[in-house]
């Protein structure tokens, strides 16, 4: 029948472009993904032993050019800087004095030497969904394998004396604890004359603001040039994929936003952009990221790089063009560190009160942004309303039914009336069996008569797929939705449902493979699609049955590893699917076929004999 065909090329281009995305997004590294946070408590206690050797030559700084930003493979004055990292995170941070950080959101410190911001924990976020599970790491000091840091500083020249750099070491004026209440102000001065006064403050989330006068004490006018950098030694423990960017990033200038993942740098080894006067560029994770953000409106040259020199490592840094200080005189410059959750709302914020170009795109809401980005606040309305994700994401579904109701209505009445018709098809069929011709041009003038379409039957499949791959990229690129909880075992929504069925949902303690993960959801989505397939007649074609039988369980095995919430839409707009359609097609007068349909798949088959 021509509808069911028509479905059915719909259902096959549904199952491919499903299939294609399980292959080289989701198999890939679903297993990945939910060993993560493993891996991450892994890569802490591996910190507690002793690390492998750093590249030799990393026991001195290199000289700086004039112009360069100097190069700083270890962290300095600490015990790691003889070519050996530190046995543990607590060793490193003991190794150099410190100023306290203690905000709402933050905890951690900074480190004197180079007043280098490297130690920074996420007081709200944890490796797990276990309460009592570490604290996220974000900064590191350089000493360690997995060192990781934000800092500001100077170049000079031979008139200028020795500029604030990665070996100086600051004395701090007062008070020694940051918080938001309370700056923190440090104090350098050289053999020249030049006094540096650097003061840090600090918001209630995530942005610092790294204030630094400096003061002309001597004779003759001096010029001196300020960069920051990101620096990173490590990568993720889990390797991201297509739908989503770790690495470099950055909006500056006229090329506007750059993104370099760590393969692309490590390839190419570094990108110069064209100078700017406004922007950021930093290192993103998909939750966390670290920026810089040059506040002064000077221009400043950005850039992208991955170094090999000493310990290999991934850096984003400006370089501001040179300012200078006139005897007796001062000059101040500021900028401005993001370290922190990549949170929508807060996100959105600094972008607008703080006038930083592009700073939403710190979120990778991909090119579909006009899709995906609606998504995620119609979710996080009802939200709000209703006080959970899972909640919300079967609220958004109806909303979105509703949406596409006047066109999911006229799709389901055509079906309705495919179905009265297909009495007057066979007859055509039959009476046109050796012209084709024909038999296609009395189709269309039946379709013509009867004011129906045939392709009407495609749009409710095809109508889901956009909207699926926008929840899907909202649920996996938003922290929001990371360990938000649905109900029962559903502990977090853009992790796949934990159960399966191979081990009696969790009552036989055995390990399995991804593939056999199908948890309670995924066949609640089965049965479900079952149930909505089986409202059409059964083809005649065997081969046309056979799919229309086994599509169910294909679609559940390739779901089963997707996240729990996009499962749980899935199943929750079948169902409602199945009542929109059979509401509709009583009101056409269509017979519902599903009773049937069911009672003929369990009703015993006669024997030939019989």
């Amino acid at each position: 029948m021509e509808n069911n065909r028509n479905f059915f090329i719909t259902i096959a281009l549904s199952v491919l472009i499903l299939s294609l995305w399980q292959y080289f997004y989701v198999l890939p590294h679903s297993e990945a993904q939910r060993e993560a946070a493993r891996i991450e408590e892994q890569r802490l206690a591996e910190q507690k032993k002793a690390a492998e050797a750093a590249s030799p030559g990393g026991s001195e700084t290199p000289v700086p050019q004039q112009g360069a930003i100097p190069n700083a493979p270890n962290a300095p004055n600490a015990p790691g800087t003889d070519g050996t990292t530190l046995a543990s995170r607590e060793q490193a941070l003991a190794s150099t004095k410190r100023v306290r950080i203690d905000t709402p959101s933050l905890e951690g410190s900074i480190n004197l030497a180079g007043a280098r911001l490297d130690d920074l924990k996420l007081k709200h976020y944890r490796l797990t969904v276990d309460k009592n599970s570490p604290e996220i790491e974000l900064l590191n000091p350089a000493a360690l394998p997995t060192g990781y840091y934000a800092e500001i500083g100077f170049i000079g020249s031979d008139k200028t004396g020795t500029v604030p750099g990665p070996e100086t070491v600051w004395t701090v004026d007062g008070n020694a604890t940051l918080t938001p209440a309370t700056p923190v102000t440090l104090s350098f001065t050289n053999d020249k004359g030049l006094t540096f006064k650097r003061t840090f403050s600090v918001d209630g989330d995530y942005m610092f603001t790294v204030s630094d006068t400096v003061q002309n004490s001597g004779s003759a006018a001096v010029t001196l040039s300020n960069y920051g950098r990101v620096t990173r030694f490590d990568k993720p423990a889990v390797a991201s994929i297509y739908v989503l960017h770790e690495g470099l990033i950055g909006v500056t200038g006229t090329e506007g936003l750059q993104e370099h993942t760590y393969s692309s740098i490590e390839e190419d080894k570094q990108f110069t952009p064209s100078k700017s006067t406004d922007g950021w560029l930093g290192i993103t994770d998909k939750y966390w990221a670290v920026t810089l953000v040059p506040t002064e409106k000077q221009q400043f040259q950005p850039r992208y790089a991955y170094f090999e020199d000493g310990r290999p490592r991934y850096q984003a840094d400006f370089l501001t063009d040179p300012i200078t200080v006139d005897a007796g005189q001062s000059a101040t410059v500021e900028s401005e560190i993001f370290a922190g959750a990549k949170e929508v709302a807060k996100v959105n914020a600094y972008a607008e009160d703080r006038n930083i170009r592009l700073f939403d795109r710190l979120i990778d809401w991909g090119w579909f942004i006009w899709i995906t980005k609606p998504m995620f606040y119609l979710i996080d309305t009802m939200y709000k309303f209703f006080g959970n994700f899972g909640l919300a994401i079967l609220a958004t579904t109806v909303v979105v039914k509703a949406a596409f109701y006047p066109l999911a209505n006229k799709s389901y009445a055509s079906m309705a009336n495919m179905k009265k018709v297909q009495p007057k098809m066979l007859e055509i069929r039959e009476k046109y069996a050796d012209d084709k011709m024909k038999q296609q041009q009395a189709m269309m003038e039946l379709y013509k008569t009867e004011k129906i379409n045939p392709l009407a039957g495609c749009w409710p499949v095809a109508l889901q797929i956009p909207v699926f791959f926008a929840l899907y990229k909202v649920l996996y690129i938003t922290i929001e939705m990371r360990h938000a909880p649905f109900f029962g075992w559903i502990q977090d929504l853009a992790a796949p449902d934990p159960t399966s069925i191979f081990n009696l949902f969790g009552l036989i303690p055995i390990a399995l493979p991804d593939m056999l993960m199908i948890g309670v959801w995924p066949l609640i989505m089965g049965l479900t699609m079952f149930l909505q397939m089986r409202m059409n007649p059964t083809p005649p074609d065997p081969t046309q049955a056979m799919i229309f039988t086994w599509m169910p369980v294909v679609f559940t095995f390739m779901m089963a590893g997707f996240p729990a919430g996009l499962v749980i839409y899935w199943a929750w707009n079948n169902l409602l699917s199945i009542i929109q359609q059979g509401v509709i097609m009583k009101r056409q007068g269509a017979k519902i076929e599903l009773w049937d349909n069911l009672v003929a798949l369990f009703r015993k088959k006669p024997s030939p004999a019989e």
